[in-house]
């Protein structure tokens, strides 16, 4: 081997090209590296370049990092090239070799991916589905807090044609930890001779790359920014996200909760472009789950089969009642889902609202309870202290099962809106059939 990395020396002084290429293609990917390794700038990169593809792709993963970014960096000045060679990578090398790498430059190549190896790239690196960090953008600018307003503003001129936006500009130190973000208006009013760090304040509001995407939406909410800069646990800057990517959530997210409420399976963003076999799988399984939990409530209307027989009159109320309380369920976990998507509501909070909640569904209850005695007066006087107090007990327990359901889908980690009106109108279908002729059967006597 020593022989081998003299002689290849010898040939490179020599500018024998084609002799090197001769002698280095039927190397082994480690000893092509360890004689890349050795070499001057300029001499490695004209050797890694003769190297055929498959073994120049092998070999760049046995290199140190600071020649995998020398390689890289004279790839960049011709974008396909270095395109073709990320793409050609394997995907799990590839992810090493950007993990390693500073998060701007890790975001600037991951784009130049082809989607398919982008997509497998993000994921290998970590962030999960509906992250942050799958809609960062890395173009941006930054500058360090020693440069002067004027240098600033040079630095904006000749970089700023590739940021996303020019509304704000990110100060990171040397190993990019995000320090502050300025809006442009300061520094452009700013004295040409001030240094950036005499203008930061060092508070700033930063997305986390792993947070789910409802978070950005939550954070937007709360600044008048154009855009947020995201970082890793470190602090370190990545990218930035944008107030028309926000945007894009927030519709996706509230579409998404919506059809979740209705019991879709997944989400339908446009009907009209759904094939009919798509619609279908996606409405029929919670549908489907359904029509067996309904069988509850006919096998309690069978268990007090005796009580219908002795007053017939109860079975002309019990859609009134039972749909009733379906009604007051899902206007509660409606009002509970927006509010826990929207972060109003959290976990800890659950006590106090279902103490509240008993009090307004007692008021509606009641008021509900004298709608239909007034009913009960025409149609079957008998049972009027029956339908009453079945109407308060229904809508109480509907309104605090639909207030409950979504909180306990939150405390397990799943989203709110699985506790759709469908399920919550079952359970209150269920809960007031039984409510409903327990109170007749004790009435009654029998």
């Amino acid at each position: 081997m020593e022989f081998k990395k003299e002689l290849i020396h010898e040939l490179i002084k020599k500018q024998e090209w084609k002799q090197v290429r001769s002698e280095i293609e039927h190397l082994e990917p480690h000893q092509a590296a360890e004689i890349i390794s050795t070499l001057e700038l300029q001499e490695d990169l004209i050797v890694f370049r003769l190297l055929p593809q498959s073994l120049a792709r092998d070999t760049f993963n046995h290199l140190s990092i600071e020649k995998q970014e020398n390689i890289l960096e004279a790839f960049a000045k011709n974008k396909d090239k270095l395109s073709a060679f990320l793409n050609d990578l394997y995907p799990d090398d590839r992810t090493a070799l950007l993990e390693e790498m500073p998060g701007p430059l890790a975001q600037r190549l991951i784009q130049m991916l082809s989607p398919e190896e982008k997509e497998i790239t993000v994921m290998l690196l970590g962030y999960p589905k509906d992250s942050i960090g799958r809609l960062m953008t890395p173009d941006f600018v930054a500058v360090k807090p020693d440069f002067t307003v004027a240098q600033t503003l040079g630095h904006i001129r000749k970089f700023g044609k590739d940021s996303e936006t020019l509304n704000v500009i990110y100060v990171v130190d040397k190993n990019w930890k995000l320090l502050d973000d300025l809006r442009v208006r300061e520094i452009l009013l700013a004295n040409p001779a001030q240094r950036i760090d005499e203008l930061m304040d060092n508070h700033f509001i930063a997305l986390n790359a792993n947070d789910d995407q409802e978070t950005a939406v939550h954070a937007f909410l709360d600044t008048d920014r154009v855009a947020l800069p995201v970082t890793d646990s470190k602090g370190v800057l990545l990218g930035i996200l944008t107030f028309d990517d926000v945007m894009d959530i927030a519709e996706e997210e509230s579409t998404e909760d919506f059809q979740k409420f209705g019991s879709f399976q997944e989400v339908v963003m446009n009907p009209l472009k759904e094939g009919i076999g798509s619609l279908y799988k996606k409405r029929i399984l919670w549908l489907f789950a359904l029509v067996f939990m309904n069988i509850f409530s006919g096998a309690a209307i069978a268990g007090f089969e005796d009580t219908i027989t002795s007053l017939v009159s109860l079975v002309f109320f019990l859609p009134l009642l039972i749909d009733s309380g379906g009604n007051a369920g899902a206007q509660s976990a409606t009002l509970m889902v927006r509010a826990l998507a929207t972060g109003d509501v959290v976990l800890k909070d659950w006590l106090a609202l279902f103490v509240k909640e008993i009090f307004v569904a007692i008021l509606l209850g009641v008021t509900m309870a004298l709608g239909v005695s007034m009913v009960a007066s025409f149609r079957a006087p008998e049972i009027i202290i029956i339908v009453a107090l079945s109407m308060v007990c229904i809508v109480v327990t509907g309104s605090l099962v639909g207030l409950s359901l979504p909180f306990l889908f939150k405390m397990i980690k799943r989203d709110p809106a699985v506790a759709s009106a469908p399920l919550i109108t079952s359970i209150a279908d269920i809960s007031g059939v039984i409510i409903y002729f327990s109170i007749a059967t004790w009435y009654l006597g029998l």
